[in-house]
């Protein structure tokens, strides 16, 4: 894919939170929330205060063989899980549910960010080495945000009645119909047989969406090094049994963010307040909360409960049976992980804010927090629709009504502002005020109200105006219309609602590579990216 880049900022996209834009501005209302500045120097400081921390690399490393037994890794992958023994090696993570066929575009790029900034680091700092991570977060039960996707606008979902984490259902013949739906509208492409062929190779009936998550994935990025983690495993849970007995003890981690809330900005919402226990009981096709209730663990809406002994028995006899919420799994994630920087969207950015006292209270380290690159795909045909019109690909970003008022007060022959009039009805009104308080001073006031009223009238009757002159130009409404409509999907972005596979079908591999080639470090800015 031959492509152009440009940047903007997010704040001026209209579409990212205040507390996203804030942060990554560096205001200071947000620093006392976050432990590392996002910059080199903050990297180094969370590599000084990673290798204070006894990572067990030796346990990550045996599961990372044993999970890719029977995969073809490349050369990078391989040097990749070596190089994890060592205790000058740390990861950049990035984390995401197994939505199928990948889900909404931008968990492509959360990953191309965490290769990304591999590279930019081991060229700032050649003395350690770095891995990018996807961590699968696999044990999500969020079924209706995972298990759809939109294709050109199109919403094909899964119709199952599996219940429990998302990444232990199993592909059954309506997963493996949906891809074949899905089919027509990748194999009028050049590339669309090789999108969909890889996409029933991963997605066969019978194995797990973890599976087959994993087999895509690492289809899609094994060439870049990408090591993929799959954390519902008893031997990494093993590692966590400390903090899930603290939790159980003493439900530690609801009083640290309780404590946060309390001197968080009120001009920020509070994305996640979590609860008394922020665990789940995971087992078989259940994932049920646990809740503390008259000295008794109890299993949400099931008949299972345990005494203080029992939970403690279970928890050590059968940790994969212990799943953590928003609240806790982060933890988790930094615990099994020599983890420096996590990159995540607006609102995990949000609601990692929030946890950093959960994070002292278990001392494990805290890391540098990287907003995810953003990209708005901008194919040929629309560049040239866009430029047909008069706009710029920064111009889209704005409202479709603006817009058009923008366009028909370029394109018209008539006068449609009433500007001039308005400033010379101001001056009027000013006269009038001087000679009426003259013979009166209570008639300013009125005078006043006079020329409010006069005023919005002319307002009006500009929009009236303007409104009519629109009735000429249908046809161009129509071409924008359609152009805001496949560039913002909803009035949203189109990485929040489109799938990899039609950009895929149309240039294939290298539009993963164009991504990669494009996708930024630490300067967290949004990437428009035009076909050239």
């Amino acid at each position: 894919m031959d492509s152009i880049a440009q940047t903007i900022s997010y704040s001026n996209t209209g579409f990212f939170s205040k507390i996203a834009a804030d942060y990554i501005s560096g205001n200071e209302a947000l620093q006392p929330f976050y432990t590392h500045a996002v910059n080199i120097k903050g990297i180094k400081a969370a590599i000084e205060e990673r290798k204070k921390y006894p990572t067990n690399r030796k346990v990550l490393t045996e599961v990372l063989e044993k999970q890719y037994a029977g995969f073809s890794l490349s050369p990078k992958q391989k040097l990749n899980i070596e190089q994890l023994s060592n205790d000058n090696c740390f990861t950049i993570t990035t984390a995401h549910q197994p939505n199928i066929f990948t889900g909404p575009l931008y968990f492509i790029y959360k990953i191309l960010h965490a290769i990304k900034l591999a590279e930019t680091f081991k060229k700032e700092i050649p003395e350690n080495d770095f891995v990018p991570v996807y961590y699968m977060g696999s044990e999500d039960a969020d079924l209706d945000e995972l298990g759809h996707i939109f294709v050109n606008g199109v919403k094909y979902e899964w119709k199952t009645k599996q219940t429990g984490a998302v990444g232990r259902m199993i592909v059954d013949k309506e997963l493996v119909k949906l891809a074949d739906a899905v089919a027509g509208q990748a194999l009028v492409h050049t590339h669309g047989a090789a999108i969909i062929d890889l996409i029933k190779a991963c997605y066969k009936e019978g194995v797990t969406i973890e599976q087959a998550t994993l087999q895509l994935v690492n289809e899609l990025f094994k060439e870049y090094g990408l090591l993929i983690l799959l954390p519902d495993n008893a031997a990494l849970k093993r590692l966590y049994i400390p903090v899930v007995e603290k939790e159980l003890n003493e439900g530690f981690s609801h009083k640290a963010v309780e404590a946060t809330a309390a001197t968080f900005p009120k001009e920020y919402k509070l994305q996640a307040s979590g609860r008394e226990l922020n665990f789940f009981y995971l087992k078989d096709d259940r994932r049920d909360r646990i809740e503390l209730d008259d000295a008794k663990y109890k299993v949400h809406d099931t008949a299972t409960s345990f005494t203080k002994e029992e939970i403690l028995t279970e928890l050590n006899t059968y940790p994969e049976r212990f799943s953590a919420n928003v609240i806790l799994r982060p933890v988790f994630q930094e615990m099994i992980l020599p983890n420096i920087a996590f990159i995540g969207g607006g609102g995990e950015i949000a609601y990692w804010l929030e946890l950093k006292k959960v994070f002292e209270a278990v001392q494990v380290p805290y890391p540098m927090l990287v907003l995810r690159n953003s990209f708005l795909i901008v194919e040929k045909e629309y560049s040239n629709k866009a430029k047909k019109l008069g706009f710029s690909i920064h111009d889209l970003f704005t409202s479709e009504q603006q817009l058009l008022n923008e366009f028909v007060k370029r394109e018209s022959a008539l006068q449609l502002g009433l500007g001039q009039e308005q400033e010379a009805m101001e001056g009027m009104y000013e006269k009038l005020k001087t000679i009426s308080g003259a013979v009166d001073n209570t008639l300013v006031k009125h005078t006043e109200a006079l020329k409010v009223k006069a005023m919005k009238r002319i307002a009006l009757l500009e929009k009236k105006m303007l409104k009519a002159e629109k009735k000429k130009f249908e046809a161009e409404q129509r071409q924008l219309h359609k152009l805001k409509a496949v560039l913002f999907p909803n009035n949203s972005l189109q990485e929040r609602t489109e799938n990899l596979i039609p950009l895929y079908a149309k240039w294939g591999s290298s539009f993963i590579e164009a991504l990669y080639q494009h996708s930024l470090g630490l300067e967290q800015q949004f990437v428009i990216l035009e076909e050239a």
